[in-house]
């Protein structure tokens, strides 16, 4: 009888932090973040515009940070020519679509120098990349996709 008396305790024991938290409302977990990678321009628009694409549905329910550059610098300046691509909304409705879904757009600012261009000749809503938005874009963890 012992042994039962003990069990019984301890099971009693376990339940008290449980209990103690009981009339609070759960914490939200942060949400997890997507980095989206976009390295190609308008000679891949498939590519472009899925990434983007993917940008849109991700941000459903995640936070999103679209990062451009190599030959995606191509895409967000604000006389880049409009890609087309099968079923998927052309480029510039997704640009102009995803900072309304809260989606962060950066470009890299080496690539923009490279191809002998400056933060004035980004499309609006897109900023210069920041690395510590790297991080700090969400709360949650980083799930990153390549385009």
């Amino acid at each position: 009888m012992r042994a039962t008396s003990f069990w019984l305790l301890a099971c009693a024991l376990s339940l008290v932090p449980a209990l103690a938290g009981a009339g609070e409302p759960a914490a939200a977990a942060p949400r997890d973040g997507v980095f989206i990678h976009l390295t190609r321009g308008a000679e891949d628009p498939h590519r472009v515009l899925m990434a983007l694409n993917m940008a849109s549905i991700m941000a459903e329910d995640h936070d999103v940070l679209v990062y451009f550059d190599i030959k995606g610098i191509e895409v967000v300046l604000h006389d880049s020519a409009e890609i087309a691509y099968a079923h998927f909304p052309t480029s510039r409705q997704q640009l102009a679509a995803l900072p309304q879904k809260g989606v962060i757009l950066m470009a890299c600012p080496g690539c923009l120098k490279a191809a002998g261009k400056a933060a004035a000749d980004l499309a609006p809503g897109v900023q210069i990349a920041d690395k510590s938005k790297f991080f700090s874009f969400t709360g949650g963890r980083i799930l990153t996709l390549d385009y």
